[in-house]
């Protein structure tokens, strides 16, 4: 219990430090192929064949409580935002164990990627290195970065969320170094 307290308040603590930007309203979205929890192909170009928008987000980790209220919302919105003709799609660093376990603890349905190589999260401008010092306190709160992601390095997104339209073009962006904020599911239908 202790080392979850300690966990908690280190989150809350910290904010990232990166260089990154967001790509921009109006940009072509860069197109990716990749299989999600349930073993399906996900290719981006295929599901705005199909006449699909695509509401495309990124989160850290199924240890992170702010990731997972935020896909909870989603997932309790899924008919809606289905029913603009949306596509969810989260995307995380995580192994897929860990993408797994974010589906048990959130009930999400919709497709989640395991972003291994981190080639989705580079290509949308929102991966950052922890500065070590934070991966280090992170560490010692009972959370280690790297094996979460099956990985050697300490590399988590920015919590963006980017709606691509048919057009594959962006149409909108949320992308805050604070990873507490996320943008509601108003927002993103406002923005279907």
């Amino acid at each position: 219990m202790k080392k979850i307290l300690v966990l908690a308040i280190l989150l809350l603590a910290t904010a990232p430090v990166f260089a990154q930007n967001p790509l921009k309203v109006g940009q072509q979205a860069p197109q990716f192929s990749a299989k999600d929890n349930a073993g399906q192909v996900v290719d981006l170009k295929q599901l705005l064949k199909n006449n699909q928008s695509v509401v495309l987000f990124f989160y850290r980790g199924q240890w992170c409580p702010y990731c997972n209220k935020h896909i909870k919302d989603l997932q309790d919105s899924l008919q809606l935002l289905t029913g603009k003709g949306a596509y969810v799609l989260g995307v995380s660093p995580e192994t897929a164990a860990g993408v797994q376990k974010t589906v048990a603890k959130t009930k999400a349905s919709f497709s989640i990627v395991s972003d291994r190589d981190y080639s989705i999260m580079k290509a949308y401008q929102v991966n950052y290195v922890m500065e070590p010092g934070l991966a280090d306190r992170y560490k010692k709160g009972g959370l280690d970065v790297a094996m979460a992601n099956g990985q050697t390095d300490y590399v988590l997104p920015v919590p963006a969320t980017y709606i691509i339209g048919k057009d594959g073009k962006i149409k909108y962006v949320h992308f805050d170094a604070d990873y507490k904020k996320r943008p509601s599911v108003k927002t993103l239908m406002a923005n279907l």
